[in-house]
């Protein structure tokens, strides 16, 4: 999938978590399930501070020119777990739990609003760095070059390069769908 194409789905994914948040009320975003389970709200909160501090963040130094030792990309591959992932396109449809942690469990929103304004500025900064991603793939020479070889890792997936983590970003938020699902069910079955 190219950039462009990452992005038309990302904004389609993105636009369909915006829509589907007009129906529901703070109460029922920052509503958990069970007390180390996530609510709607950080579930959100989660995808909008992964894509901009970690992903996108990660896109940016992996274009930069590899010329600081300190900080600098690295040349590391995949693991098992990245090269699946890659190769079907997406992450398996299993739920992926990680303990509560203040490292990792993202805050409550603050308010609908927020989480809007963050979705749509996660979008904006794919728009600004697409055109960048695109052009450092674009053809077999620049695909073949330092910038292919520039990673960064990911802890489960490996080093990853620019283009990858830019089409994790759109991967990520199309599978916390499931979770979204998971959530409204259990609204629903509570409050019923």
């Amino acid at each position: 999938m190219n950039t462009k194409e990452t992005l038309r789905k990302f904004e389609e994914t993105v636009n369909g978590y915006i829509q589907e948040l007009e129906g529901f009320s703070l109460e029922q975003l920052l509503w958990k399930p069970a007390a180390d389970e996530w609510s709607l709200g950080e579930m959100h909160m989660h995808l909008i501070r992964s894509a901009q501090f970690m992903h996108l963040w990660n896109v940016a130094l992996c274009l930069a020119p590899n010329d600081d030792a300190t900080g600098s990309p690295a040349s590391a591959g995949k693991s098992e777990q990245g090269e699946a992932l890659f190769r079907a396109g997406g992450f398996p449809p299993e739920r992926i739990q990680v303990p509560p942690s203040p490292q990792y469990t993202p805050p409550q929103p603050e308010s609908k609003e927020q989480i809007v304004d963050g979705l749509r500025d996660t979008v904006n900064k794919m728009i600004e760095i697409e055109p960048a991603v695109a052009a450092a793939f674009a053809s077999k020479e620049n695909a073949t070059s330092a910038l292919m070889q520039n990673t960064v890792v990911h802890p489960r997936l490996g080093g990853l390069n620019a283009l990858e983590w830019f089409q994790l970003i759109e991967m990520h938020y199309r599978h916390h769908l499931l979770q979204k699902k998971r959530l409204d069910d259990a609204w629903r079955e509570a409050y019923a």
